[in-house]
């Protein structure tokens, strides 16, 4: 079966860092571009990066960019997101996507309903 699992969520205090982990299992990894999304209670999901499994190309929310970088290690099948100087507004349950790249190609920032497969999420809390 297809799977997805975040991990590497915890408590940070603000500026700290964190690095996030999604692996992947019951599909062909290196054929699926792999997204992060994030939602706060109360606030629509928003989509932070994602990272082509063609060329490798990277895309970032405005709101993450400079401080997050993603990456995907396909001898693992697993993506990160590195997570450095984080704020309070960064606090969210994270979730990672797969999206079908056999006919397309990512060309932006995520936005989910072209997502295939989710995660369960994991909750990362940032203190101020």
């Amino acid at each position: 079966e297809v799977q997805l699992v975040e991990s590497g969520g915890g408590l940070v205090q603000a500026g700290g860092s964190l690095r996030l982990s999604c692996a992947a299992s019951g599909f062909t990894f290196d054929d699926y571009a792999i997204g992060w999304f994030r939602q706060a209670p109360g606030k629509e999901r928003e989509g932070v990066s994602c990272i082509s499994s063609k060329d490798g190309s990277t895309y970032y929310a405005d709101s993450v960019k400079g401080r997050f970088t993603i990456s995907r290690d396909n001898a693992k099948n697993t993506v990160y997101l590195q997570m450095t100087s984080l704020k309070p507004e960064d606090t969210a349950v994270y979730y990672c996507g797969a999206e079908s790249e056999v006919d397309t190609e990512v060309v932006s920032v995520p936005q989910g309903p072209e997502y295939d497969y989710w995660g369960q999420g994991t909750q990362v809390t940032v203190s101020s």
